[in-house]
Formats: C-alpha cells, structure tokens, sequence
C-alpha cells in the first residue's frame, strides 16, 4: 500500500480525521490517506483481512454521526476533474468538491448538476441523489451519471456501466455508500453559462409577515415553469458583522431563485413575490454560473451541527405555518428551515432507472441546529414536533440531508426500493464491510 496510513496519536491524525461537520468526532483505528483506485482497494483488503469495518470520507460534510475503531479511508486527495467538452462530460475523482468541477467546466459553457455549496464533495453528494441548483429542470445529479469507479468488499475494483454491472449501476445512483467505495464517476454536464438568481429576503419578525411569505411562496410554486428551481428559508440570523445590517439579528424569511431563462421573464416570474411585503434585501441578477453558490450563500466554514428532512407531498398551508411557528424565533434553539421545491423533471426517471426515492414529492424540508452549546435531546424533540405538525403529508427523508443525523436510518427509501438495496448489499457486502458507512459522508 503506498497511501499514507495514520495511527491515533500520530502527527496528522486529528488534522485527517477533522471534517466539515465538527459536531460528530470520527476516532478510527486506522485512516488510510488514498491517492488513487490502489490505495482505496489495498485499504479494504487490510480492513477485509482483519474483520473491521470500512468507512469513506471526503470532506466531511454529510458525517452520518461519530464512530470509533474500524479504518477510514479518506479520499480528499483523489480530487482530480476531467472536462470532455465534445462529449459534455466530467470525470470526477472521489474527493473533488463541486467548485472544483464548476470551475473546469466553465471555460467550455457547460455546468455540472452541482449542489448549492461550492465546497461539498461532488462524488459523495451524487451517491444520495444530489439536489441541484438547476434540480427542477435538469433532475437529480444522480440521474446524469454515465459509470462509476467502485471498489467492493471483496477487493475488486469495478467498472460500473448500465451494461457492465446493471444492478450496481441502479443503486449507487441514490442509494448512497454500502455497496462499497466510489473511487471516480462520469457525468453529464448541460449547456449553462448564465442564470437569472439570488434571494429576496423579508423580515419575519411579525408572524403575519412570515406566514404571508409562506403562503404566498407555496401558492406561486403551482404556477411557475420547471425551468425555474427554488427554495424558501427561514433563520434567525446572528447579530454579528459577517451578516448583512439590514438583516443582522433578524429573523428573515427568504426565496432562493435559479432561472436558466431571460433576466426580464424571471423578474416577470418573480413579481407575486416581490408585492408580499417590503423586501429587506432582494439580490435576483443576472450572474455567471460561477456564481451560482451566492444564491444560497452557505456557511464556508467547519462547524457542528444537527439535522433531518423530511420529504413531504403538497402540505396543507396550516401545517407549513406551524412548522414555521415551532422553528422561529421562540424554538428553544436556533433552527434553519429550508423547504425546497420539487417537482418537474426530479419526479421523472433517467432513461436507465435508478435508485433516487420520493419522485412523486412536492417539496423537501429541511431542519439543521448548531449544537454549540445546544442540546441534542431538546433538537431531536422539536424536530419530532414538526414531524407531528407535518404529519400525513411525510413521505420520508432525504439520504443527502441527515445532517448528522446518524442515529436515524430509516426512510430513505421505499419499501421496494429498500429492499432492493438491502439484497445487493448482502450480495456484494455479506460480512456487512461497510455496513457502518450508511449515509453519504460528503
């Protein structure tokens, strides 16, 4: 094995075990620090031969929740991005963030099926379906995936096509990590410089305020085209400097657009929004696609927090307004709700079918706490009160969006779909080798 390997206690552990998501402490026996394809099988055999299990990172966004023993095996280092622009296609190795893969696909007018933050790692976040910026027009970014790399338990490194390996093929597009370690996929990439995007934020401060925000967002969601994808957010934001002044220490209701037609019919699309109320900022421009990350400006720094999703069908107004009500600023802790619309080309199969769930959903909630301070039990007890407020209209959860969530496994899937999965593993992974790998670990 020529990857570098770090014991506990070793100069280099803590920094290869640190991750984005600071909240959940990873302490393995061994990480192996892999640099290609090699380095990935030659750690699973050295698990395989000792009876540990294997886990996989790349960044460390996704960390499904802490574990200890076993090997890691970290694939930040296998980062590279490969653009065929006659083909529209990228090649992208396992650690590589969805920035990177924007970046290299630029210069040739085309743009990736990439997440909202630039530094999430692109293999990983496919795994689990990936919800894209364009997610309503173009689909999942799992639905665009040619073949993959994937290094199962017994060793063997496998080319997965739609040909090679049909069963594999189906479920490591949105069934997530069991079946073994992804080392590279191929993707589609679509012909997008230029969007018409960003946010109009509104102080929710007054309940009314807020309520009219959602109602109004859910009632125009009916009536857009599937070429405009959106979201709409609620936080109380901190009352320190990196935050805008007009919405520092407020609590702000937002909609995220991302519209790949004119500038002049997104704003005409956007107009109902922009007569709920006076907006406290409102950034919709034209932009490169580059820029595509300010729509939803997400954190760029490590830090720890605690989540779940629900994907939902068409909720009742009522019901999203007391979701609204129990996550604002009297929750016990402070909450970040973002709800996303689905719909349009996410609730229609690739023409070869994959494992993606909940194509018949209308909308994804999404519930993240920072735990600083914060505890756990009291996140989890108001997240199951929301459940209860939502409840009849839950279809289940999303496997990109557990937020640490590793104490909740259930749900991301149909029963059918499930067990589908569960014979693969048990096919390809009988001593359960990566049996504590279940999440996708971005």
């Amino acid at each position: 094995m020529s990857a570098t390997i770090f014991r506990p206690g070793d100069d280099g552990y803590a920094t290869e075990t640190a991750g984005f998501q600071t909240g959940f402490a990873l302490a393995p026996e061994r990480v192996v620090a892999a640099a290609d394809a090699g380095d990935v099988r030659a750690g699973v055999a050295y698990a395989a031969a000792r009876g540990l299990s294997v886990g996989v990172e790349a960044t460390g966004h996704g960390r499904p929740g802490a574990s200890a023993g076993g090997v890691l095996i970290s694939t930040r280092r296998m980062n590279s991005v490969h653009i065929d622009p006659e083909r529209r296609t990228a090649r992208i190795g396992a650690g590589a963030t969805w920035g990177q893969v924007i970046e290299a696909a630029a210069p040739h007018g085309l743009a990736p099926l990439n997440g909202s933050s630039p530094g999430v790692g692109a293999v990983s976040y496919t795994l689990g379906g990936g919800l894209g910026v364009l997610a309503r027009e173009f689909g999942y970014a799992a639905d665009h995936v040619r073949s993959l790399g994937l290094v199962t338990a017994d060793g063997v490194l496998r080319r997965v096509t739609a040909d090679s390996e049909p069963g594999l093929f189906w479920a490591l597009r949105g069934g997530g990590h069991r079946l073994g370690i992804v080392t590279a996929l191929e993707t589609g990439l679509v012909a997008v410089e230029r969007l018409y995007g960003g946010s109009i934020a509104f102080d929710g401060g007054s309940g009314d305020t807020a309520a009219g925000v959602l109602r109004r967002y859910l009632e125009w969601t009916r009536t857009v085209p599937g070429t405009l994808t959106s979201s709409l957010s609620a936080l109380t934001l901190p009352g320190i400097p990196q935050v805008p002044e007009p919405m520092r220490g407020r609590y702000v209701v937002s909609v995220r657009i991302a519209y790949t037609g004119s500038a002049a019919e997104g704003a005409r699309l956007v107009a109902p929004l922009r007569e709920v109320a006076p907006a406290l900022a409102d950034s919709l421009r034209e932009m490169p696609y580059t820029d595509s990350h300010t729509i939803h400006s997400d954190p760029p720094f490590p830090h720890a927090y605690y989540g779940d999703s629900a994907v939902l069908g068409e909720p009742a107004a009522e019901a999203a307004e007391r979701m609204l009500e129990l996550t604002g600023p009297k929750a016990p802790m402070m909450t970040v709700v973002q709800l996303n619309h689905l719909g349009g080309a996410l609730a229609r199969q690739p023409a070869v079918p994959n494992a993606v769930p909940y194509r018949d959903a209308g909308f994804l909630l999404r519930l993240l706490s920072p735990l600083d301070g914060t505890d756990v039990a009291a996140v989890r007890a108001l997240y199951a009160e929301v459940a209860g407020a939502l409840e009849g209209t839950v279809l289940g959860r999303s496997l990109n969006f557990s937020f640490g969530g590793g104490d909740r496994t259930g749900n991301f899937h149909e029963p059918r779909t499930r067990e589908r999965l569960a014979g693969l593993v048990s096919r390809y992974d009988p001593a359960s080798l990566f049996g504590g790998a279940y999440g996708v670990s971005r």
